[in-house]
């Protein structure tokens, strides 16, 4: 039988939560998400969860940068980035510096989508609630592959100038997207199936705790 204490702190590590803010550098007006995070995710899941917050389609290599380390996939070829750690073998909890954290986040390295991580506020989760949940948030993120925070600005100054030689293109490209639009079901779909994840593993950790 598994010892009650160990059991108990392995319970309280897992239902552990923070607040974490999403920001995309360089916006205006600011696209950004707020979503309730368990600190015990892996660095992987936390990028999987910043993918499917802001909307994006996991097409592209990313990495972190925390207090001067860099975290990633595992790699054959460095690309030109720096060294890195394996993401899915560090825990969010591990890598927390105080009452605040701040993270480097950056997706698709020819677009180079940077992102301000801020993880703050960490406490217990509400018993019953699944985690992560989606708090707050403003505006859609940018198309994939529309030439970083510059063209993409472009792509938006070409959609409402009928003169602007790729006013077509770009219109048909877009096909209806809205800057201004923030759809938050299929965020909270994505998000319900990683806590569902968390769901079943959680009972794996709870049940020797009542046995």
């Amino acid at each position: 039988m598994v010892p009650i204490m160990t059991t108990r702190s392995a319970i309280d590590s897992f239902t552990e939560i923070a607040t974490l803010r999403i920001e995309l550098r360089g916006s205006d007006p600011l696209i950004w998400r707020v979503v309730e995070v368990p600190t015990s995710i892996t660095l992987k899941v936390l990028h999987d969860i910043v993918q499917v917050s802001m909307g994006w389609c996991d097409y592209h290599l990313w990495e972190m940068v925390i207090d001067g380390k860099t975290y990633g996939l595992p790699m054959d070829e460095d690309f030109g980035t720096a060294p890195r750690k394996v993401a899915d073998r560090v825990r969010l909890r591990d890598v927390l510096t105080g009452d605040t954290t701040r993270i480097d986040y950056i997706y698709d390295f020819g677009d180079s989508w940077e992102h301000s991580l801020v993880v703050s506020d960490v406490r217990a989760g509400a018993p019953g609630t699944g985690y992560p949940r989606f708090i707050a948030g403003e505006r859609d993120c940018p198309p994939e592959d529309c030439g970083g925070i510059p063209g993409f600005y472009e792509m938006l100054e070409a959609r409402v100038d009928p003169k602007h030689p790729d006013h077509a293109d770009v219109v048909e490209w877009l096909d209806g997207y809205d800057p201004e639009e923030l759809d938050v079901f299929p965020i909270e779909v994505a998000l319900g199936r990683i806590a569902a994840r968390r769901n079943a593993a959680a009972k794996r950790i709870i049940k020797p705790a009542n046995d």
